[in-house]
């Protein structure tokens, strides 16, 4: 085998190079769901209106909006819905994209600028509003803290409080100062940041499990353990599995960092990257209040992100680090307890109970890639981190481009979306060389 071929495949079996096939990660939101009975793999000849595939955020959102609005919508997902980065990250829904203002507005202009922090805020409000359904058995916690992880950082971090209070209208946000922040998150390496109250946390499976609900009662059909082998595009557009062709007019994307070949032009263009999280032993609701104050989520300044937040049941859910490969480290607790020791000393020796990866989607410039192909085929991926809210309404933005209404979908399309140097050959070198070089910048 080639190398360019070895790292297609390596790129194609995300799906099971880290797990196994048809079952959850052992995460600590696994161990604690309310899981779905399961849904039937599709089999045989099969048409509908639309066909989406992927069962995260992104394809349950577009599926249940999709139905909402009276399309017979069919969902494959090869393997359980929820089971990719949708179902094991941070669970933290942040406002805006993931490039803050000021350098939106230098790449794009004040006016595209805006009305791109207008879709933030608008995935924040959609997740709010479909957690609070009955199928959704999970909460939305409001507040999440960003900290400054370098002294230098702190005045920007006021200014920009200033510009989002101002030229936004955003009052929800508001500096910290060294001394509120280590009174709020009591940890020794952080010098100021800020605290938005309109953002959030939730348990990601939990969401997106009850996306798959409300999409099952609005009429959408869910297929699991289906894997998309080939699309051929057309009129009509054919997907096929190993059971089943499925005959569509309209075709959703919605993969992130498990595209691997099934879309050359898209895998170029968002890349696959694993990260880490651990859960730690319950702690009592004094400990509790001695790590994070009030329960907020925190997020760091660094751009390998050190990210947290405490549980319903009081665990501290802590990730981050890099990874210089595709295939998961033997010893996860290990590799991540180094910086959740770096951050809360106090918890150096911390009982972790869980620890698991998982693989999420980048972009060159860390926007999301939104592109109409042949006419009949969306796709939306790379979120670079920010997935639980601008995912879950890039399902809603999906929908209404189908039903003929494309304005905020054209919004995000044209932001233009490098592809990464080198094709699928150079992707992995490309990737070690990324996170060594970040790794190292987050040092200075």
């Amino acid at each position: 085998m080639g190398a360019a071929a070895s790292v297609v495949k390596r790129v194609r079996d995300l799906l099971t190079v880290n797990d196994t096939a048809g079952t959850y990660p052992p995460s600590y939101y696994a161990s604690a769901a309310k899981h779905l009975g399961g849904f039937d793999a599709i089999a045989g000849d099969v048409s509908c209106d639309v066909c989406v595939i992927g069962g995260g955020f992104t394809g349950l959102s577009t599926a249940l909006h999709l139905a909402k609005r009276g399309y017979d919508v069919r969902l494959v997902e090869a393997q359980r819905v929820g089971f990719g980065a949708s179902g094991r990250n941070g669970g933290q829904v942040g406002q805006g994209q993931r490039l803050d203002q000021d350098e939106l507005e230098a790449k794009f202009g004040l006016e595209r600028a805006k009305e791109l922090w207008t879709i933030g805020t608008q995935a924040v409000e959609l997740v709010r509003e479909l957690a609070s359904s009955d199928l959704v058995h999970a909460d939305f916690h409001p507040g999440i803290i960003h900290a400054d992880h370098r002294e230098r950082f702190v005045r920007h971090s006021r200014e920009y409080v200033d510009k989002l209070n101002t030229q936004y209208d955003y009052p929800h946000v508001r500096f910290l100062d060294q001394e509120e922040m280590r009174a709020t998150v009591n940890s020794p390496v952080y010098f100021g940041g800020s605290l938005d109250t309109q953002s959030g946390h939730i348990d990601p499976l939990e969401f997106v499990l009850g996306l798959a609900r409300m999409a099952v009662e609005q009429g959408a059909k869910l297929h699991e353990n289906s894997r998309v082998s080939k699309v051929e595009t057309g009129a009509k557009v054919k997907i096929h599995t190993d059971q089943a062709c499925i005959t569509a007019d309209q075709l959703v994307l919605a993969c992130n960092g498990y595209i691997g070949d099934l879309h050359s032009d898209v895998a170029r263009r968002v890349m696959p990257i694993n990260n880490y999280v651990v859960a730690t032993a319950p702690m009592s609701p004094e400990q509790q209040e001695q790590i994070i104050k009030g329960k907020v989520a925190v997020a760091d300044s660094k751009f390998v992100v050190n990210y947290f937040r405490f549980s319903d049941d009081n665990r501290l859910l802590f990730g981050g680090t890099e990874s210089y490969g595709y295939r998961f480290p033997k010893d996860i607790a290990k590799q991540v307890r180094k910086p959740l020791g770096e951050i809360f000393p106090q918890l150096a020796d911390v009982q972790i109970d869980h620890a698991w990866g998982g693989t999420l989607g980048i972009t060159m410039n860390r926007l999301p890639h939104y592109e109409r192909y042949a006419g009949n085929i969306l796709s939306m991926s790379g979120f670079s981190g920010s997935g639980v809210a601008l995912g879950t309404l890039s399902g809603q933005i999906a929908a209404e481009a189908i039903a003929g209404q494309s304005e905020r979908f054209d919004v995000m399309a044209q932001i233009p979306t490098p592809r990464f140097p080198g094709g699928p050959r150079m992707q992995h070198p490309m990737l070690i060389l990324a996170m060594l070089w970040y790794s190292l910048r987050d040092k200075l």
